[in-house]
């Protein structure tokens, strides 16, 4: 069980004119009204402290980067790294932390809902050196979640939390906080080894250490949004799902592939349905009826792996359009793929199941390499 911190010294200052301790990074998408409510919380509760502020914007529209930069002009604690063409808090976060030159990274949302008061308390219990791994929790004494929003979202916070807790190697009340704090170089040791999808790193950092890390919880709450709109639903947690599918298998196969496949196993289902309701009420013929429940299948496949495998590469607009098209030729090919390759099997006295079954295979990777280059690729 992590301990839960009682009383510590107060936090070293640093030195004036050098590094500052503390990068506080803060991936944002869409936080503008939120961000100089967010830099004076910041500044009121780590007074005497050098430290500095690190958003991570994945390009909001709403001019998030603009905002910081506007602040930044007046205040040197405060950076902004722009991202463009790739989305995604954990991997906001990586960048973040390996843009620091601190001593100690914290990790918080830009939305005003984590209590940034905690930070002080987190950063002493860490340079005391009795900790690796301060995280603030909502389900220690003290502690509470009042800020979430609806009752769907404590049942998506508690299911992730009891998932979590099946895999994790140290016992933690709250696997599924954004606000932690770290030593700097233990977060790049053990960057090497994070998968960087998805939007719950704190699991992924605790999961890639070879030791079991000696972790302090520190009771936290959670306060309500005062604006923008909230990233948290249910395909965060199916991220979350396949984040811990990864590190089960050790890496061997890419995240994006189990969502990849799941989605063509879903499609299926999708296929037959809509076929098995043709062959009842339509008047075409079989190869016709195929032939749409094919493309109902494609289509299905695309919005879902662009809404889930690839959300944070997510076509839209124009793009959209032209990336159904190209999904729906790549599957073509692979559909011809599939059954050339099946056949040849079975016409070498193959079963009937293993030829299908390898056929299928080579089918699946086919579409998930070359959508992965062509359909979804890097902007």
């Amino acid at each position: 069980m992590p301990d839960r911190i009682t009383q510590v010294e107060p936090p070293t200052v640093g030195r004036p004119g050098g590094a500052p301790v503390l990068s506080v990074i803060v991936p944002c998408f869409n936080e503008r009204p939120n961000v100089a409510p967010m830099i004076a919380k910041l500044d009121a509760a780590l007074a005497g402290i050098a430290w500095e502020v690190i958003y991570v914007d994945d390009n909001s529209p709403d001019g998030t980067t603009l905002e910081v930069r506007r602040i930044a002009q007046q205040d040197g604690r405060v950076r902004c790294i722009r991202r463009i063409g790739r989305r995604g808090l954990a991997s906001a976060v990586i960048e973040g932390a390996l843009s620091s030159s601190a001593a100690y990274v914290a990790v918080i949302d830009g939305d005003l809902q984590h209590d940034e008061s905690r930070l002080p308390f987190m950063l002493s219990a860490l340079q005391a050196g009795g900790y690796d791994l301060a995280v603030a929790s909502r389900h220690v004494e003290g502690g509470d979640s009042a800020g979430l929003s609806s009752r769907w979202r404590h049942m998506l916070s508690d299911g992730g939390i009891w998932l979590a807790q099946a895999f994790l190697p140290v016992r933690l009340t709250d696997p599924m906080s954004g606000f932690f704090m770290l030593p700097r170089t233990l977060f790049e040791e053990l960057a090497r080894s994070l998968n960087g999808q998805g939007f719950k790193i704190l699991l992924d950092l605790v999961l890639s250490s070879h030791a079991p890390l000696r972790v302090l919880e520190v009771p936290a709450r959670f306060r309500e949004r005062a604006a923008g709109e909230s990233k948290m639903d249910a395909l965060v947690m199916i991220q979350f799902g396949g984040l811990l599918l990864d590190k089960v298998f050790g890496g061997l196969l890419p995240l994006r592939f189990f969502s990849f496949a799941l989605v063509g196993a879903l499609g299926i289902v999708i296929h037959l349905s809509v076929l098995a309701v043709l062959r009842e009420t339509s008047p075409l013929g079989f190869e016709s009826e195929q032939a749409i429940a094919t493309l109902v299948a494609m289509a299905f496949n695309f919005e879902l792996n662009n809404v889930i495998t690839y959300r944070d590469q997510r076509l839209r607009g124009p793009r959209l359009w032209r990336g159904l098209l190209l999904f729906m030729v790549v599957c073509g090919f692979g559909a011809v793929a599939n059954v050339g390759i099946a056949q040849v099997l079975y016409e070498r006295h193959t079963t009937w199941t293993v030829a299908g079954g390898i056929g299928a295979m080579i089918g699946v990777v086919w579409n998930y390499a070359v959508s992965a280059t062509l359909v979804w690729r890097a902007r």
